[in-house]
């Protein structure tokens, strides 16, 4: 894959106050962070947002955390031409209207098109559910086009 000019988006959720060093050691070098809520740190907000900008949304265990006015329930923006949507919750994601949608809250890692939007779940790197352990994802996009989506193996 030619990721020449190409921008590095890696997806975190469910973090849940823990940083691993596998994670973090991950996140270096990553052009957007985005984090599909469940933080629970305002210590590892700031160690994202050193690492590299994050786009953010607040998960069920955030609701007395203050990561900033930015980070609310639904996060829509436009990066390299593409339109993104991130919530926790997969059911609050406006699915037909982006091309790629971003949530959490389940703790299982999956990709999936679900007509033209790439719906993506990184998983938790903190307390994985199911059979694949720890997980995160990475996007390479370049000029309004995906050109790879995967989920990260963190053990």
């Amino acid at each position: 894959m030619d990721v020449h000019n190409a921008k590095r988006i890696d997806i975190v959720s469910d973090t849940h106050g823990r940083l691993s060093a596998r994670l973090v050691e991950e996140l270096e070098g990553a052009d957007l962070i985005v984090h599909a809520g469940d933080i629970t740190s305002e210590h590892d907000w700031a160690h994202l947002c050193v690492i590299a900008p994050i786009k953010a949304v607040l998960g069920n265990n955030d609701f007395y955390r203050d990561y900033g006015p930015e980070v609310a329930r639904l996060n829509q923006f436009t990066y390299e031409g593409l339109r993104f949507a991130v919530a926790h919750y997969r059911e609050d994601l406006p699915v037909g209207a982006v091309d790629v949608a971003i949530c959490g809250h389940t703790h299982r890692s999956t990709i999936a098109e679900v007509g033209d939007c790439l719906v993506i779940n990184p998983g938790s790197p903190t307390f994985p559910r199911g059979r694949r352990g720890a997980t995160m994802a990475r996007m390479w996009v370049r000029e309004g086009e995906i050109l790879s989506a995967d989920i990260i193996d963190l053990e």
